[in-house]
């Protein structure tokens, strides 16, 4: 093991637990072990998704939360501890392997609530009605402390009052929920949450708590719910029972749906680090344990789950300055990379590291780590786009059911939370397989192909692997996408797969081989309009065949078009958007994380915006715009159409050849077609084709 990592992997303790080492594996959606409010109960298949990780060198586990209340029937966990029986065998085998569990049990979501489909017909005047006895909705398990709060999704839905009697009904089934956790055979608990806005955050926060109570006006009172929730738990399972507190060190908050980005100077309407470090002093005095800490709320949600903008390391700074104030441990969270996490817990100024969506990614990230071959690790892109698929907000939709979203799931890595429903056996009739594309599509195919037995080879026709993912991976906040490429041809390299570069396909006649995989992407769609030979695309503005002049106009305002003028303006040259739709970034599929704070990006660094907007015109040095206000000319030393992609159909068979392959005697060879030259997609598309794929050529 390198040195450098080695305070990693010393002990430590959270009350009377010891544990044997600076890993926590922190809740994630998808991780849930318990999802009863979904009428699931113990979650089909989560036990293997723990099996695969309990060995590699994690040394506390916190799954995703469980409610104190169903959403569906209004009932309270603690009055049916059947639930908790099927997890009893996976925590015996967790333990079994050194490793310590802390249940997080949640008082509920405030105005963070997602509003599923099915609840919609019900919002009346703003006010959440109860629905039908079908879809029976408990108006307090969604209340906030104030009526005039707005729901972050749906900000025209308010939220109820939440009394003093409901909040004592709360602290009650905390106490009672911790101690089945306990019987279960849970080492410790966390409270969800006084953190990322949830509701024991909105009671903490001014701007979410205007109540002339006992638990609203000072910071005592404002944290007085979950203080008493602490103090209840400890009476019921015993004051050494360990008992974490999800915490946000601050808000990063300018108002509702306003979030901060990393530098700006702003007014925080949330919790301060001022405020934070008189805050930890209460909670600690309380009562809690362990601090599991990062920054945010869903007004700025982007610090709780940072995407690809976020530096890496973005929390650490809060959360090494609050470690001052509290003589608790804490963990840090947010992009965290295990060389700084190492140096800071050496230093004391931390005590563990938070490891999320790594370990969905890569399951044996610490191990990897440990034993010296982190150039295995496959890297975590910060893409949420399985792990988070929340659409959220300004168009994006939120046509989401959270009891039948999938989520805790891995674009690049499709075996996570699928463990039982795929196989990694060795294929039963081993196939000869020719895959026509070097891109992501074509090297994960090759890849899982190899691995299960298959005799593949691969053909690109350029020197480089990697397709379009080269010129998505080239802005300079994409680091571990770059990583993501290297690892792939790692990966690739390190297989019996036989590849030839530089070498192009352009009939499907001469390959010999029983399966032919194409997988040879799409292409970029043309604008249409007077001087459009002067735009450039994307693509070949990011692999770098095409110089920009200082003002940019970017046609299409979709993720790719977005993050290049982000990627201008960090250059110091001056892009405006232009987008056709009202909204931006407003495809489906694209987390909320991800989209909102990539347009506070661009209202930090000043970037126009024209929506619902077309260009008529390209001149020399401008472009005209058709707008709601009328008609404008913008300066346009350069243009960069990002206007989406076609599916390459080249090898697409028409009648004639169909007809020609089942006539001419000889034995023809599969034909499949995957990733956008089949249909136009995403990373996760075309990852979970290939990979699919692959299981139907093997079993």
């Amino acid at each position: 093991m390198d040195p450098k990592y080695e305070p990693l992997f010393t002990p430590w303790k959270v009350g009377n637990v010891t544990i044997k080492n600076r890993v926590v594996m922190l809740p994630m959606e998808g991780t849930n072990m318990i999802q009863w409010e979904a009428k699931r109960g113990f979650v089909k298949g989560i036990g293997e998704f723990y099996r695969e990780r309990k060995d590699q060198n994690i040394g506390l586990f916190i799954p995703g939360l469980i409610p104190l209340i169903s959403v569906i029937g209004e009932k309270w966990l603690y009055q049916h501890p059947k639930v908790f029986d099927p997890v009893k065998p996976i925590i015996r085998e967790i333990h079994e392997s050194g490793v310590k569990i802390f249940f997080q049990i949640s008082a509920g979501s405030g105005r963070s609530m997602v509003l599923p489909p099915v609840l919609k017909p019900f919002v009346r005047k703003g006010v959440l009605k109860k629905a039908s006895s079908k879809v029976l909705m408990t108006k307090w398990w969604y209340s906030a402390p104030d009526p005039d709060e707005p729901n972050v999704w749906a900000p025209d839905v308010r939220m109820d009052v939440f009394t003093s009697e409901m909040i004592s009904r709360f602290v009650y089934a905390f106490g009672q929920s911790a101690k089945l956790c306990k019987e279960a055979g849970a080492d410790g608990v966390e409270i969800h949450a006084v953190h990322e806005g949830y509701l024991l955050d909105q009671f903490a926060m001014r701007y979410t708590n205007h109540r002339d109570d006992s638990y609203g006006g000072s910071l005592e009172n404002r944290l007085r719910f979950a203080c008493e929730i602490v103090r209840e738990i400890k009476k019921v399972c015993g004051e050494d029972y360990p008992v974490s507190l999800r915490y946000s060190v601050c808000s990063m908050t300018r108002g509702f749906n306003q979030g901060a980005v990393p530098g700006e100077e702003f007014r925080e309407v949330g919790r301060s680090l001022e405020e934070s470090q008189e805050a930890i002093r209460i909670l600690e005095k309380a009562g809690y344990d362990l601090f599991n800490c990062d920054n945010g709320t869903y007004d700025a949600w982007y610090w709780a789950h940072p995407p690809v903008y976020a530096p890496l390391n973005m929390n650490l700074s809060y959360v090494e300055h609050i470690k001052k104030y509290t003589s608790k441990p804490v963990v840090c969270a947010g992009r965290l990379q295990p060389e700084a996490a190492a140096e800071s817990i050496a230093a004391g100024r931390i005590d563990a590291m938070g490891v999320g969506r790594q370990l969905l990614c890569d399951p044996e990230y610490i191990t990897k780590i440990r034993e010296g071959r982190t150039e295995e690790i496959r890297p975590c892109i910060a893409c949420h786009g399985a792990c988070l698929p929340f659409n959220g907000l300004n168009g994006e939709g939120t046509d989401l059911d959270p009891f039948h979203l999938e989520m805790g799931r891995c674009v690049l890595n499709p075996w996570t939370n699928n463990e039982t429903r795929y196989s990694r056996a060795i294929a039963k009739k081993p196939k000869r397989i020719a895959v026509i594309g070097g891109g992501i599509g074509g090297m994960e195919t090759a890849i899982e192909a190899s691995r299960r037995g298959h005799q593949v080879e691969l053909f690109e026709k350029t020197d480089r692997l990697g397709g379009v993912f080269n010129a998505a991976a080239a802005m300079s906040f994409k680091e571990k996408d770059k990583a993501l490429l290297r690892w792939f041809e790692r990966e690739l390299y390190a297989t019996d797969v036989k590849i030839h570069l530089n070498t192009e396909i352009t009939d499907l006649e001469t390959v010999d081989a029983d399966v032919i995989v194409v997988a040879i992407g799409a292409k970029a769609k043309s604008l249409r309009l007077p001087g459009a030979e002067r735009a450039v695309t994307a693509a070949d503005y990011l692999l770098g065949n095409a110089e920009v002049g200082d003002s940019v106009v970017i046609i299409g305002g979709g993720l790719t078009g977005c993050e290049i003028a982000y990627e201008l303006a960090l250059k110091g040259k001056h892009p405006s958007v232009v987008e056709m739709t009202e909204h931006l970034i407003g495809a489906k599929g694209i987390c909320m994380a991800n989209s909102s704070m990539l347009r506070e990006l661009l209202r930090y660094h000043k970037v126009p915006v024209y929506l619902s907007s077309s260009a008529e015109k390209i001149t020399e040095d401008s472009v005209i715009l058709k707008t709601p206000q009328g008609r404008i000319t913008l300066p346009a030393q350069s243009v960069i159409a990002s206007v989406g992609y076609t599916p390459d159909t080249r090898f697409a068979p028409d009648k004639d050849q169909k007809r020609t392959r089942q006539t001419n005697g000889k034995k023809q060879p599969k034909i499949c077609f995957i990733g956008d030259c089949d249909q136009v997609g995403s990373l996760k598309t075309v990852i979970k084709g290939a990979y699919e794929l692959v299981q139907k050529l093997s079993y």
